[in-house]
């Protein structure tokens, strides 16, 4: 699993770029088109009953496949996922639109792991995004840290330092989206993807999954279209891409509408996540 640069795609230029002449379909009107969850648990835990229930817990594993996390599919034959994430904060807050364009030309679904910041700086982009049911939209947390007990960093960016903290980092933009969307998000993906496995069990009792990947395909944004499209070739049946839909400046958006025509005419079938993992 490739792993360099996950943070960078959160920082850099914001600005929007141009997007290329690639058709976009029109924005609807309403928030309806991403997927609803299964069933919620009945009672979802509150910071107090989280804090009682793992405050006092040592993690034992720290990174990006600790047990319980999502990195590939649980399905056979040529069906992979495609993931972008969406920042926030300064430098990270832009939009690639060419990318979003591509996707919805070639009518490729995907799964979109949105900040709270990011919605907050793009605020009709979102209501969009939402109501186009070729995507579904992830919980990319509420200040964009690692998911840690105990203060771990990643890229030299302190996690979260404690139970309590994880809850505030999984559930502030948990209550945002399911208040935009009308339902809880069912995925979430830490800020540069670290966990820790005290803190994905927090992520499953608060109803989300935390999901990983194994094909990191444009290196926070910093590759080149060329770069990104070799990274493409590690796509294999039951892959998860992460990419970035926050830095249109990036090579992202050519790289993907390079790379993913070739993947279809292999055979390959995107899905979202919840098009796949049930539970």
């Amino acid at each position: 699993m490739a792993t360099g640069g996950l943070l960078t795609g959160c920082s850099g230029p914001a600005k929007s770029a141009p997007a290329a002449p690639i058709p976009t379909a029109p924005p609807s009107s309403s928030v309806t088109g991403s997927p609803g969850p299964s069933a919620p648990p009945a009672d979802v835990p509150t910071r107090a009953e989280i804090v009682a229930r793992y405050g006092k817990r040592t993690s034992t594993g720290w990174g990006l496949n600790v047990p319980g996390a999502l990195s590939r599919l649980p399905v056979g034959g040529k069906t992979a996922a495609l993931t972008f994430d969406a920042c926030g904060g300064k430098g990270g807050s832009g939009y690639d639109s060419a990318l979003i364009a591509f996707l919805r030309q070639r009518s490729v679904p995907a799964t979109l792991f949105i900040n709270s910041r990011w919605i907050d700086e793009n605020p009709s982009v979102f209501k969009e995004l939402a109501a186009d049911p070729l995507f579904e939209i992830a919980n990319h947390g509420t200040r964009h840290l690692p998911l840690s007990v105990s203060g771990r960093s990643a890229y030299r960016i302190p996690g979260t330092r404690d139970a309590g903290e994880v809850f505030d980092e999984v559930s502030g933009n948990r209550a945002k989206l399911a208040g935009l969307l009308g339902r809880p998000p069912r995925f979430f993906r830490s800020g540069t993807a670290y966990c820790d496995d005290v803190a994905a069990r927090i992520v499953t009792d608060l109803g989300e999954r935390f999901a990983s990947f194994d094909v990191n395909s444009d290196g926070g944004a910093t590759f080149t279209p060329a770069q990104v499209h070799q990274a493409m070739q590690g796509v294999r049946p039951g892959s998860v891409v992460i990419g970035h839909m926050n830095q249109p400046q990036g090579g992202t958006a050519r790289g993907i509408s390079s790379a993913v025509p070739q993947l279809l005419d292999r055979g390959y079938v995107f899905m979202r996540l919840s098009d796949v993992v049930k539970a």
